[in-house]
C-alpha cells in the first residue's frame, strides 16, 4: 500500500499547485457533462448522487451517471469516458489501480470513508441465541472459517443434500471470485456450495429473509451496508491477513479496504476546483451506514437518500467547499426539493 499512500500525496500536491492558477476564479462554470462511475452496490451510487447534486447545482455541470462493473469503470476512467467515481474498494482491484496510477490517466483524490471490512457473516443467533426471539444457539464455538466444517448441515444447499450453501457476492465482482477461490484454499469445497446471489439486492434479500425467519445463513458481506447496520452479524475470523500469502492465494483475511475518490487525470487538470472539492469529500463509515439505513427503512431512492443527507448534514458538505458562491448554490437548490 506504500505505492497508494504515495501516490495520494503526489496528487494532493498537484492539486493543490492547479488550484493556486485559478485562485482568482469564482462562480459557476459554464455548462459541461460530468459522467460518474456507478457500481451495483448502493453506497457508491448515493454518495455519488450527493458529489453529483453538488457538481450540478453548485458548480453548474450536468452530471450523468453511468453504471459499470469495476474493472470496466477503471478503463472508462483511464480513457476520460467516466470522470470521476467516489468509491472504488482498490484492495481487490490493486493490479488494475495501480497500473491506471502510474500511467497517470488516473488520479487518487484522497479517501471516501477510512479502511473498511468485508468478509463472511452470520447471524450472531446462530452462536449465541436470541432469548428475546426464542432461537437457541445451535454453533456456540462457531468462531472461524474452519469451523464451518462442522456445521455445513446448517447452511443446506437446497440443490444439493450433501453440502451447505454459502451465499457469494455477484458474479462479476472480484470479491466474488476471491471466495471462490478461499472455499478452496480453506478445504471448504468438499462441504460448501458457492451460490451466486445475482446482485447487490439479491444479496441482501436473502440474508434479511433468513434473518427474519431465525434460519442459520452464512454469507459474503461488507461494511458500510444497510445490512450490518441493521442486522445483528457477527464476521467469521480467518487467518491475520499477511499480503505475501494474501498474493499467492488470498488465504487469509481480506485486507481492511481503502476505499478511494478517483478521477481522469485530464477532466481534473482541466477542472481542478472540482479535485479540490472531491479532495476534501470524506464520510465515515457510520455516516454511510445511516444513509443506507434511512434508504432501505422508507423505500427511498437513490437520489432522495443524497438529497436527504444534504438537507439534514449541511456542516459536513460544506466543509467539502472552499467557494461561498458555490455553497449559496447548493443550499438555494435544497430549499426548492
Amino acid at each position: 500500500m506504500h505505492f497508494i499512500e504515495k501516490r495520494m500525496k503526489q496528487m494532493r500536491f498537484v492539486l493543490v499547485t492547479l488550484l493556486l492558477v485559478v485562485l482568482l476564479m469564482s462562480g459557476v462554470t459554464s455548462a459541461k457533462t460530468i459522467v460518474m462511475g456507478d457500481f451495483s452496490w448502493e453506497s457508491v451510487q448515493v454518495h455519488n448522487r450527493i458529489a453529483g447534486f453538488i457538481l450540478e447545482h453548485g458548480f453548474g455541470f450536468d452530471v450523468e451517471y453511468m453504471y459499470g462493473e469495476s474493472i470496466p469503470i477503471i478503463l472508462g476512467l483511464r480513457r476520460g469516458d467516466v470522470h470521476i467515481t467516489t468509491e472504488l474498494w482498490i484492495d481487490n482491484l490493486y493490479d488494475a489501480v495501480v497500473d491506471a496510477v502510474e500511467s497517470e490517466d488516473v488520479m487518487i483524490l484522497g479517501p471516501n470513508y477510512p479502511n473498511a471490512p468485508q468478509g463472511w457473516y452470520v447471524p450472531t443467533y446462530v452462536i449465541e441465541g436470541d432469548e428475546s426471539r426464542g432461537i437457541e444457539a445451535v454453533a456456540p464455538d462457531l468462531k472461524t472459517v474452519d469451523d464451518l466444517k462442522k456445521y455445513a448441515h446448517l447452511f443446506p444447499d437446497p440443490t444439493d443434500r450433501n453440502k451447505g450453501r454459502f451465499h457469494n457476492a455477484p458474479t462479476g465482482w472480484v470479491a466474488h471470485d476471491i471466495n471462490n477461490e478461499k472455499i478452496e484454499i480453506y478445504g471448504l469445497d468438499e462441504y460448501y456450495n458457492s451460490f451466486n446471489t445475482g446482485s447487490d439486492a439479491g444479496l441482501s434479500t436473502v440474508i434479511v429473509r433468513a434473518y427474519e425467519r431465525g434460519e442459520p445463513i452464512v454469507a459474503y458481506n461488507w461494511e458500510p451496508n444497510w445490512v450490518i447496520g441493521l442486522l445483528d452479524m457477527t464476521m467469521l475470523e480467518e487467518p491475520a491477513y499477511d499480503s505475501k500469502r494474501w498474493n499467492e492465494d488470498f488465504g487469509t483475511a481480506y485486507p481492511a479496504s481503502k476505499v478511494l475518490v478517483f478521477a481522469n487525470t485530464d477532466f481534473i487538470r482541466e477542472e481542478p476546483r472540482v479535485g479540490g472539492f472531491l479532495a476534501n469529500y470524506t464520510s465515515t463509515l457510520e455516516q454511510t451506514n445511516e444513509f443506507l439505513a434511512y434508504m432501505e427503512e422508507n423505500g427511498a431512492t437513490t437520489d432522495e437518500t443524497a438529497l436527504w443527507f444534504l438537507k439534514n448534514n449541511g456542516e459536513i458538505w460544506q466543509s467539502w467547499l472552499v467557494d461561498q458562491d458555490i455553497i449559496a448554490n447548493v443550499i438555494n437548490a435544497l430549499e426548492g426539493k
